[in-house]
This record gives C-alpha cells, structure tokens and sequence, in this order.
C-alpha cells in the first residue's frame, strides 16, 4: 500500500523554512507516495500551493497528522501533535532531543518512530543527507552578511579621492561548514580574514580560501568532524593567542558548537572590552548559550563599544534556499526506505537509519538520549 507522505505549516515563532518544496513532492508522488500538505506550508519561504502540482490538500494541520504514515518537519513537534498522529507513524526531522525531554516521552508514549536530522551519521554515503551541513552553510553566509551590516565601516578596500580605505578585518572562530561560507562570504566581500578552529586539519581549507589560519598551539580533533572538548590548560592557552587577535578584529564571527551540549565560552567579557569601538562580533552559537559571554540570544546589545549580534535562526533568513536544501535532505533519507509501489521498508541494518533514529517501537534508541531523558 503507498505511504501518505505529510507536511506542515511550521508553527515555531520565526520559523519560516517548509519541509517539502514543490520539486521534492512532485519526485515523491511520482515514485508512488500521496503527498499530503497542509495548505499554506510553504508559503512563508516563498513556495505558494499553486507551484504543487502533484500533491492532495488538507484544510488543518489535524487532518495531516492523523493521515500521514511519515511526517516531514523542519522544526520538532510539539507534544499536541504527536499525540495527533497515529501509532507507528514515522517523523523525521530537527528534534533537539536534548533540549526536549518531554517530547522524546512523548514519542516513545504514543509508539511514533523519530528519526534525527541531526543525528545522520557523517560518512560519505550520507552527505547528501546531511542537513546539518546543509543549513549551517546558510547560517555562515548570513552571518558575514549580518557583520557587513552592522559594522559602520567598509569591508574591502577603497581607493578614492577622499583616500585610500583600509580593508576591515574579519576574525573566524570555528572552521565547520558554517565557518568556511563565512571566510568565503567575507572573503568576497572584499575583507582581510583569518581564521581559527582548534582542529589542525582545518588548516588547509582555510588557507584555500584566502585566509589566514590562526596557530595557537593548541589541537583538539574530535570524531565526527566535530571537536572534543579542551582541558583547562588548553583552553588558557587557546584562550591568549585568541584575545590578542579578536582585539585587533573589526568584526569576529563565532561558530564554535559542539552538539547536544552548550556552546564552548570562547570570548570573554575581558576579550570583548580589548576590542575597538565600533566593532562587531556575531555570535553564530547564540541558540546555544553562546561562544561569548555578553551574548543574549535573539538581540543586539553594545558593550563599551562593540556590538554584540546573537542571531537565532539563521537558516530561517534564508528561507526559500534552505527549505530547497533541506528538502532535498529529507528526499535522500526518506527515499531508501520507499519499496516498490512506494510502501514503506526501513531496513533497520542500514547504519544511516539505525544511527539516526532517536525512538522506535516504544523505547528511546539513541542511548545518550535515553540516559538524558532518564536522568530528568
């Protein structure tokens, strides 16, 4: 029997990304699916009903949740819809588990199967599934922007009649996908960029696109692609080499995370009080506690000079090319688990699904998740 494929209007304030552009369900119906949306899903990121062609209607976000066997979502559900959809149902998307212990409960309690974006395994198969790197190449892109923005000086170099314009400098912390769109961005901007990750390996890239890489001394490769945490010593030392750079930058763009925890503290109130007046650092990890110390998540705040953007979101800036990427996200994961005549096959061997998947069968399976979940 061919699967019925839902999607939503995203409710989350600000959230303006849909989980299934036009492209995406017309491949999906034609693979066999029913392709039901709720009208309006798409909408707010500039995809109008008239674009889908190939799709049913429904009228409430109820009568989608109730008909769906697989639910696409950008942002997680609220506990009220899970208890909307039927048992068994299959919802993949962003769940900030961690964050949200009552809806993992919730999704065990009423037997839905919970597949993590977030949690899709990093290996070469699965690139064109990862929508963390998809979104958080975004989020560097607006991050430059936003620094261009609210810095009140030019970023590349002028030659005038009124004189020649210095190129502003722009300091990068944290060499991820995020990170490199914004070296790149910067770069083309036409300002003077370095950049720093405590991963050695990021090194080269950093250079390949124009920049300078910042040494400090100090290497923590992780696995995954992420970083570990840094000792004490390590982060002293990290954090001398660093300072003496951030109070030399016109703008800093900070996009140190680690995932499931609480962003690394990397700026401190004492670092931002070096820097010059007028300059500007963009705190990419504001959603998460912040790299800096003065960060306040969703506002702008100036402190003895230097202004201070902790942006939430990002991705949502941007909203007709990140719901194209991140749809295409969802297409990659969800279409080897459609059999013929478009019925549903997970084939729970396949290290993709089996590490993706945050709840399945009445039980928590990502285990730092249930230990999370347990413990609260």
């Amino acid at each position: 029997m061919p699967v019925t494929i839902g999607a939503l209007r995203e409710r989350a304030p600000g959230e303006t990304r849909v989980s299934l552009v036009p492209e995406i369900a017309d491949k999906l119906a034609a693979l066999g699916a029913r392709v039901l949306l709720e009208r309006g899903a798409g909408v707010s990121a500039q995809f109008p009903d008239a674009l889908y062609k190939k799709v049913e209607w429904a009228d409430s976000a109820e009568a989608v949740l109730a008909a769906a066997d697989v639910l696409l979502t950008v942002q997680p559900l609220s506990i009220a819809q899970i208890q909307g959809l039927k048992a068994g149902a299959l919802v993949i998307g962003f769940m900030q588990a961690h964050a949200q212990p009552d809806m993992v409960r919730a999704l065990v309690e009423h037997q839905i199967t919970g597949f993590a974006m977030e949690l899709v395994p990093r290996i070469s198969r699965a690139q064109s599934m990862d929508a963390l790197s998809s979104q958080a190449a975004i989020g560097g892109y607006k991050a430059a922007l936003i620094a261009a923005n609210t810095l009140d000086r030019f970023l590349p170099m002028l030659t005038t009649a009124a004189g020649t314009i210095r190129p502003a400098t722009v300091l990068i912390i944290g060499v991820g996908v995020a990170g490199l769109q914004a070296i790149a961005t910067a770069k083309r901007l036409g300002a003077v960029v370095e950049a720093y990750d405590v991963r050695s390996a990021t090194r080269e890239q950093v250079k390949s696109l124009g920049a300078k890489f910042v040494e400090t001394g100090v290497s923590a490769e992780g696995t995954g692609g992420y970083a570990r945490e840094l000792t004490e010593e390590e982060k002293a030392k990290q954090q001398e080499v660093l300072e003496a750079r951030i109070a030399l930058a016109d703008a800093v763009i900070s996009t140190a995370a680690i995932p499931g925890r609480r962003a690394p503290r990397i700026i401190s109130r004492a670092a931002v009080e070096r820097m010059k007046a007028g300059a500007v650092i963009v705190d990419m990890a504001a959603e998460s506690g912040g790299n800096c110390e003065l960060t306040q998540a969703g506002q702008t705040i100036v402190h003895q000079g230097v202004k201070i953007v902790g942006p939430v979101n990002l991705p949502a800036q941007l909203a007709f090319h990140a719901s194209e990427m991140y749809s295409r996200n969802l297409y990659n994961f969800l279409k080897p688990a459609l059999g013929k005549d478009a019925a549903l096959a997970v084939d729970w061997q396949d290290e993709v699904f089996a590490q993706s998947c945050l709840t399945h069968a009445g039980a928590i399976k990502h285990e730092p998740t249930r230990k999370l979940v347990e413990a609260t």
